[in-house]
């Protein structure tokens, strides 16, 4: 028997001991959120990275979210974002991708910078832009500060939420762009038929050049070359992200690691993006967690978890996975913003100009 049909299996017999009931409300909304990301993943079209955020943020609030209000609000956004567009047409730019590059700049605009409108009534009315929200950045004590709905409703997000809006609103409007990895970190990358591929950071509302993203000191060149960062994300990827969250979601909401559905969300985010290296941290620390219970509980198959454990941590180790302290991650951030001169790219600022 393999080990992703083993585990499941042999784990699912601990859970009376955890006391949690397998047909609790928490665990039905997460299996329902399984299914549907599940399915989403196989044929993913231009709504479904959308759909796959909107999925793994209901089911952390036990299915309280509606959909036709949150795709609303998308709508809402891109109607403003396409009017800015015709406001503010691209100029002296002749390359083939100049819509694209158009579409790009406007979201990064409405994002990061104030937007005016004239309403009917002839009033100006200023749209403020997105704002970076270090509370909690990480989400280790509130799961929803991750969550583009969060970010919807406050204006103020982190480089987990902000860059999946950009993503969404990419795919509202027909503009290409990737998400990237970075440790701890989620980017996008663009690329333009003038000046190639560059950056866009979301945090602190810049084009960092690649320099900035290797300065963490936590991205050893190794990692680069392994595909584990600063590499683009195909659409199914991003929404294996989306499964990746959808378990976190579930280990803050129940700290259960021994159902299997932990596991489960890992297995199949890494069926269809092997290298996420955050799913595979996470898959090897709750096996982590079961081996150590097993082990007190003098469970045979202790060793076998221990294996699987211990090859996971080898594995990560040998792509070039490093674990970045968060002190370090916020100083990594705020250096964005302190030399801006330093990282930024002139490239994309000429370009611009160029409007």
């Amino acid at each position: 028997m393999s080990p992703r049909i083993f585990f499941p299996l042999l784990l699912a017999v601990t859970l009376q001991y955890r006391g949690f009931a397998q047909d609790s409300a928490v665990h039905r909304f997460y299996v329902s959120g399984y299914d549907s990301l599940a399915s989403l993943i196989k044929e993913p079209d231009p709504e479904s990275f959308k759909k796959a955020v909107f999925i793994s943020e209901n089911a952390f609030s036990l299915n309280g979210m509606q959909y036709d209000k949150f795709n609303s609000h998308i709508h809402m956004l891109t109607a403003v974002i396409k009017a800015w567009m015709t406001a503010n047409p691209l100029k002296n730019y002749h390359y083939s991708d100049s819509v694209n590059f158009q579409k790009n700049y406007a979201i990064y605009k409405f994002l990061k910078d104030t937007i005016h409108l004239i309403g009917k009534d002839q009033q100006v009315y200023n749209l403020l832009p997105y704002t970076y929200d270090f509370t909690d950045f990480a989400g280790n004590k509130d799961w929803g500060y991750m969550f583009v709905t969060k970010l919807l409703a406050t204006k103020s997000g982190n480089c987990h939420s902000l860059p999946y809006l950009y993503k969404i609103l990419a795919d509202e409007i027909g503009a290409s762009c990737w998400l990237a990895l970075a440790p701890n970190h989620i980017y996008v990358q663009n690329r333009c038929g003038k000046i190639g591929w560059y950056n866009t950071e979301l945090t602190s509302g810049c084009f960092p050049i690649d320099a900035w993203i290797m300065a963490s000191g936590y991205l050893p060149l190794k990692a680069v070359q392994s595909g584990i960062y600063m590499d683009t994300l195909s659409n199914q990827q991003a929404i294996a992200l989306c499964i990746l969250d959808l378990a976190k979601g579930y280990e803050h909401k129940t700290h259960i690691y021994s159902d299997g559905f932990i596991l489960k969300c890992c297995d199949l985010s890494l069926q269809y993006f092997p290298l996420n290296v955050q799913a595979m941290l996470l898959k090897a620390e709750t096996l982590k967690r079961v081996y150590l219970w097993q082990a007190k509980m003098k469970d045979k198959s202790s060793a076998v978890t221990y294996r699987e454990m211990e090859k996971l941590y080898v594995e990560l180790f040998d792509l070039g996975y490093r674990e970045m302290p968060e002190k370090m991650y916020i100083s990594w951030l705020e250096s964005v913003i302190k030399e801006r001169d330093k990282y930024s790219n002139k490239q994309v600022r000429e370009v611009i100009r160029e409007k």
